[in-house]
């Protein structure tokens, strides 16, 4: 038998998440009983920042709290059906939008967008009027066209804070740092890759060429390791042969995010990470939305860091991206309009 102490040294926990001394905050899952919440709600459950967990879902949702809440940390967790999203809202510091339907095979996320759209705009809704200050982590896809829909959303209703609102982009990151890994022979501690555009196909732009063990990929294996950054979805798509698509992976990533978001409204300094936020970087061109490393804190985004300097490559896919990221943009807003 293991003893609870080095049980404990076996969890992943410890390389997820980083905390410090906690202050009391309250997290909301929007979309708990599917195949990204029910793994998102237990990691979250594992967050020594996170000291309350509301976990709601048209069907399920009391059923995982149930689950979760004997995991032995300390957050308090409690779930909501269908009829209960104000309540399951109420104190709400972070809300996470897993919510909506997963990709199947031949669709994209733009595919989603009929299904999602109305989906998150009525969350959206919700979260405007009961809990308006919180900092809304939307996953639900496409998130090109999602983050636009929710921050217009709350326009509409007068509450919209830009600086509170983030589309989640971690899994292009987490998957860079995976894939440059493979091909490096290092470890993925080793081989962060900022990735900045949107979250989706083309849009997702790795910057390899800041990276020490990126820039020493050329040719085709550029070639390849780009287009898996940009399309590794559809491997998870494809050998879920219909079953859905990335759910444990995007759990994984939407809990590192939230990490994040959690450390910097701690007042932890120095949280930068890459997320799709309202922008001004290519505001010129129309794009009012981008991701790109941000400093997180107190405030939500604190500070939008420039992407850098970046190599011819990377110049091409910043071309390919931003005209398909601005139609995807201008389609979340035009559903609101």
């Amino acid at each position: 038998m293991l003893s609870r102490s080095a049980l404990r040294t076996l969890t992943p926990s410890s390389r997820l998440f980083s905390s410090s001394a906690p202050r009391q905050t309250k997290v909301a899952v929007l979309g708990a009983g599917g195949g990204i919440g029910q793994p998102l709600s237990l990691l979250l459950k594992s967050d020594p920042l996170v000291t309350s967990l509301s976990l709601y879902d048209i069907r399920g949702a009391p059923g995982v709290a149930a689950d979760v809440s004997h995991v032995d940390t300390g957050s308090e967790v409690n779930g909501y059906a269908a009829d209960h999203l104000d309540e399951a809202l109420q104190g709400a510091k972070v809300i996470v939008i897993p919510a909506g339907v997963p990709r199947k095979p031949g669709m994209t996320r733009d595919d989603l967008f009929n299904t999602n759209a109305s989906i998150v705009r009525d969350l959206a809704a919700a979260v405007a009027r009961v809990a308006p200050d919180a900092n809304i982590l939307v996953i639900s896809n496409p998130v090109n066209s999602t983050v636009p829909i929710v921050a217009a959303t709350l326009e509409k209703a007068g509450v919209f804070d830009p600086k509170r609102v983030f589309g989640v982009t971690t899994l292009d990151v987490v998957r860079a740092a995976r894939f440059l890994a493979g091909i490096s022979n290092a470890s993925p501690n080793d081989t962060p890759v900022t990735v900045i555009g949107g979250h989706s196909g083309a849009t997702i732009v790795p910057l390899l060429s800041q990276s020490s063990y990126g820039k020493g990929v050329t040719g085709d294996a550029y070639a390849a390791l780009v287009n898996r950054i940009q399309f590794g979805g559809d491997e998870v798509v494809k050998a879920k042969d219909g079953a859905g698509s990335a759910t444990l992976s995007m759990a994984y990533a939407g809990a590192k995010f939230a990490n994040a978001v959690l450390r910097g409204l701690n007042g932890e300094k120095g949280v930068v990470t890459p997320t799709f936020v309202k922008s001004p970087l290519f505001a010129d061109k129309g794009i009012d939305f981008f991701s790109s490393n941000v400093e997180l804190g107190v405030n939500g985004v604190e500070k939008i860091h420039p992407i850098g300097q970046i190599s011819a490559e990377e110049e091409k896919l910043l071309e390919a991206c931003l005209p398909e990221l601005k139609k995807n943009i201008e389609k979340g807003k035009a559903f609101v309009a």
